[in-house]
Order: structure tokens, then C-alpha cells, then sequence
């Protein structure tokens, strides 16, 4: 009976604690919806930068602590080639620059030598920004050529005009080092063999669309300049080649075999892009001055050549563009060799250096 009763009392209850349970329940999830917005998401991770501006950015830090490098073995041995050196690094320094960017935001700071560590393998950084920084000539010019070839391999990979820059940079960077090995008396780095492609073949298509066609004009044109070059630069060195004798002759000789390949190579690559080769010319005027100082005006054909270069590169891509890097240092290099300056930057016009932002001293 008493169990009845109980079952009775809690059924005639159970109508009127309806409403109080609702009511607790719908306190719950409101307790429980404050709790979730008032608790603060974690940030959303930042997004990977694109692989050229990691390129750009790590080849800014690298001109930076290698200017500053350079600066003290300016001050301790006061060498003129260390001089260049740090000029050269300036430079390249602004011409990586972001519009607005300050370098002090950039430039690392340097560690003891206990706290270096190996290069990182993966690109695109060349050196970690903890590392000690060169302290001697024969250090600096490791670290120059190092630098060097890893801004002509990321060049290899980044995008266009970023590519040009970086390749301008890397080649400004081995060229540098070579004479700063001899301004110092150190052992010169090797200059680096860059793997040429294999040209061959012909236009797969030809342009079926106005579209394609106008996409293809500037490299199309970049690929005519480059022609146009190399067939200048070879009638300058079999004008030049009677007039030179002992190593000069030799090195006329090597230098015009080169360019007879590059232009077979540039001829390629313009067939290949569906793109006619510009008709030879039968000649060309290198004034009196290149008759009287044949070498002289072989370094300036060389160094002349540079900017065609340095377009191929931010227009071209894969076995073009890679073709182009390897043709803008072999030129810088035989520059050099003839007596020419090829600047901070070969392959950039020297238009493009004169508005650079400055650089606080280093």
C-alpha cells in the first residue's frame, strides 16, 4: 500500500517539476553556449610565405651579415677588394629591399661560435642567422660563393622578376668572391658548374589563338635580344682574335667557341617556342675604340650582353630559364676575365639601381 501511495505522489508530481526541469535544462545550454564563446579559439596558424619571398628574404639576410663581414675586414685590413665587397653588398642589399622594409628588421644578430649550427638543408635558407660571422678573408669568401650559388638555385625556382633578381645577386656574389680571393691572396672558389639542359627538338604547336600569341610576345622578344647578342658578340670576337696574341688569343678562342654554342642554344629555345629566329646580320660597327683595345671591347660586349640575359630569365621557366642562369654567369665571369665591370647586379639595367632605397651604414 505504501508503495502505491509513493508511486501516486510522484505521479501527481510530475506535471508541475515538467517546467522546472525544462527550465534547468535550457539554463545548461545557455551556461554552457557562454562558456564556448567566451573561451577564445587558438589563432589560426600563419600561412607559409611563397617560396620567393622565403628566397628574397633569406638573401637579404645573407647580404646583410656578409656586408657586415665585410665592413670589419674593411676597417682591420683596409683592402681595396674588401671595399668593393662591402659596396657590391650594399647594393644588393637595397635592390632586396620591400618598399617600407627596414633592414634593421632583418639583419640577425651575430652568436659565439658555440652557438652555430649547420647550414639548413632545405631551401631556401643558405645559412642559419645564428651562425658566426666570417672573421677572416678566406671565411668571407667561402661565405660569398656559398651565397652565391644558393641565390642562382632559388632562382632557378621563383618567380619572375623575383628570379631575375636572384640570379643578378648570386652571379654579383661569385664574381665578388673570385676578387676578393685575389684582392686578399686566398684560394679562389671554383665557379660553379650549372647544369645546362639539352636542347633539342622543335615548336610542339604553334599558336592557334591571339591570346597565346600575345602571352608569348615578350619572351618571344627577350629570345630575339638574346640572338641579337650573341651575334654581335661574335663578330666581335673574330675581329677581335687577329689582333690578340699569347693568352688573350687563347681565351679569344675559348670565348668564341662558347658564344658559338650559346647562339645554337638561343636559336633552339626560339624554335622550340614556336618563335621565328631573327635573320643574321652581316655585320656590325664597334667603332675605333674596340680596334684599339680589342680585349677592353671584348669585356663590354660581354658585359653588354647581361640585361638580354637577365630578361630570358624573369620571362622564361624550366630548361629556358635554367639556360639563361648558366649564360648570364659564364658572361659575367668572361667579363671580369676581359678587364669589364659587370656591376652589383649583372643582368639588371643600371637604370633600375637608381632609385634604391639607402642603407644605414654597416
Amino acid at each position: 500500500m505504501n508503495d502505491d501511495t509513493r508511486e501516486k505522489r510522484w505521479q501527481d508530481r510530475l506535471p508541475r517539476m515538467l517546467p522546472r526541469y525544462a527550465l534547468l535544462a535550457c539554463l545548461a545550454l545557455v551556461v554552457m553556449g557562454l562558456g564556448i564563446a567566451l573561451t577564445p579559439s587558438p589563432p589560426p596558424e600563419p600561412a607559409e610565405p611563397p617560396f620567393s619571398e622565403q628566397a628574397r628574404a633569406d638573401a637579404l639576410t645573407q647580404a646583410l651579415r656578409l656586408r657586415t663581414a665585410g665592413s670589419r675586414l674593411n676597417a682591420a685590413a683596409g683592402k681595396p677588394a674588401a671595399e668593393r665587397t662591402v659596396t657590391l653588398l650594399t647594393t644588393q642589399a637595397q635592390a632586396l629591399l620591400l618598399p617600407g622594409e627596414s633592414p634593421l628588421m632583418t639583419a640577425p644578430a651575430e652568436s659565439t661560435a658555440a652557438d652555430s649550427a649547420a647550414p639548413a638543408a632545405g631551401p631556401p635558407s643558405a645559412a642559419p642567422s645564428s651562425a658566426p660571422l666570417p672573421a677572416t678573408a678566406a671565411e668571407l669568401v667561402t661565405a660569398l660563393a656559398d651565397s652565391g650559388r644558393r641565390r642562382l638555385a632559388d632562382a632557378a625556382l621563383a618567380d619572375g622578376g623575383m628570379a631575375r633578381l636572384l640570379a643578378a645577386v648570386g652571379t654579383g656574389q661569385l664574381l665578388q668572391a673570385a676578387d676578393l680571393a685575389a684582392g686578399t691572396g686566398t684560394a679562389a672558389p671554383p665557379m660553379p658548374e650549372i647544369a645546362v639542359p639539352e636542347l633539342a627538338g622543335a615548336c610542339p604547336s604553334a599558336p592557334d589563338a591571339a591570346g597565346a600569341t600575345a602571352s608569348a610576345a615578350p619572351l618571344d622578344a627577350a629570345l630575339a635580344a638574346v640572338v641579337r647578342a650573341e651575334e654581335q658578340t661574335i663578330y666581335g670576337y673574330q675581329v677581335a682574335l687577329p689582333r690578340l696574341d699569347g693568352d688573350a688569343a687563347v681565351s679569344a678562342t675559348a670565348g668564341l667557341a662558347r658564344h658559338d654554342a650559346l647562339l645554337a642554344g638561343a636559336e633552339t629555345l626560339t624554335r622550340q617556342h614556336c618563335s621565328n629566329v631573327p635573320p643574321r646580320e652581316p655585320g656590325y660597327t664597334l667603332g675605333k675604340s674596340f680596334l684599339a683595345s680589342p680585349a677592353a671591347g671584348l669585356g663590354n660586349l660581354e658585359a653588354a650582353a647581361l640585361p638580354a640575359y637577365g630578361d630570358l630569365i624573369a620571362l622564361g621557366d624550366g630548361p629556358t630559364r635554367q639556360w639563361a642562369i648558366a649564360a648570364l654567369l659564364g658572361s659575367g665571369h668572361r667579363a671580369v676575365l676581359w678587364g669589364a665591370d659587370p656591376g652589383a647586379l649583372p643582368g639588371l639595367a643600371s637604370e633600375a639601381l637608381a632609385s634604391l632605397p639607402p642603407l644605414p651604414p654597416g
